[in-house]
């Protein structure tokens, strides 16, 4: 149920706790035998986040498959990532159900990356609540500010990223971020940057010229050769790496009404729950009444 005030809106990358619940969790299987590793896993994680942040408002975000627009400017974008694990995506489709359920919002949309519609809500909806996005994706670094956090599930301190924790981790500020990723390149994305710039070189150019743009109006004033050159030849690579790694925010408004908790349906929850084979978790949401007390054969 949402809390009586409204606290803050958590915006969940779905594939990427997913991915990491099937992975964390080798073997879980339901009463019929299919895997349920995945859905416990995601299920628990959601409910640590929810016990840690208490919102008021959150929504699970699922990739709708790759931006045309970005696969255009790089067809090898993301091609080097893996098809789903045969035994993950089944398991997808059950998490989904649970989120219903339970009264979570889900979204997916063909043809929009989970990333750019994350960006899209966390910025409609900032200025009414505070948004913590939860993902390991140095991506979102760029949205960090007074009003949105991150919360990366690879940080053991488990504590909601800002601006001080963006500055600690790249040596930018968030607005500098789409430019340091540029310049350096993201092998998960299978993005190159430029060569001989990796993360302490961009921090530097960054820190002396304040962008990408600065660097290429000032390009002479680069002291290594080796760098400049590298540079140069890399500029036109840099402005594509730009394009490809700024969040693309242009999706339909949503009114934040629509992301409220609702209240679950314990009926469709505690079927699921049956039906994965989940007992400790149905047991929680349906707790068995003790046996009458007697004395001396009275029912009390």
């Amino acid at each position: 149920m949402p809390t009586a005030k409204p606290t803050r809106l958590l915006i969940v990358d779905g594939h990427a706790y997913a991915y990491r619940a099937f992975h964390a969790i080798r073997e879980l299987r339901s009463p019929t035998g299919t895997p349920t590793n995945a859905i416990y896993g995601f299920l628990k994680m959601l409910a640590k986040m929810r016990a840690q942040l208490e919102p008021s408002h959150g929504a699970v975000v699922w990739d709708g498959g790759l931006a045309p627009e970005r696969m255009a400017e790089h067809p090898q974008y993301k091609t080097q990532r893996p098809p789903m694990p045969p035994d993950l995506e089944p398991q997808i489709d059950g998490i989904i159900e649970y989120l219903e359920a339970s009264g979570m919002r889900s979204l997916c949309r063909d043809g929009v990356e989970a990333d750019d519609w994350i960006a899209a809500v966390a910025h409609q909806h900032v200025a009414e609540l505070p948004v913590v996005i939860a993902s390991s994706d140095k991506d979102f670094l760029q949205l960090v500010s007074d009003r949105i956090g991150v919360l990366n599930p690879n940080d053991k301190s488990e504590k909601v990223w800002g601006i001080e924790d963006v500055r600690a981790k790249t040596g930018v500020e968030p607005a500098q971020v789409v430019d340091w990723l540029a310049l350096i390149g993201d092998s998960v994305d299978n993005i190159p940057g430029v060569p001989g710039v990796g993360p302490k070189t961009a921090t530097d150019l960054l820190r002396q010229f304040s962008s990408v743009d600065g660097i290429y109006a000032r390009l002479a004033e680069v002291k290594s050769e080796r760098l400049r050159a590298s540079l140069g030849g890399a500029s036109e690579v840099v402005r594509r790496n730009q394009r490809l790694i700024r969040l693309r925010e242009e999706q339909p408004p949503s009114p934040l009404d629509d992301f409220a908790w609702r209240g679950p349906d314990e009926d469709r929850l505690a079927a699921l729950y049956a039906g994965w084979g989940f007992r400790t978790l149905l047991a929680q949401l349906r707790p068995t009444p003790p046996p009458p007390q007697t004395t001396q054969g009275v029912l009390l």
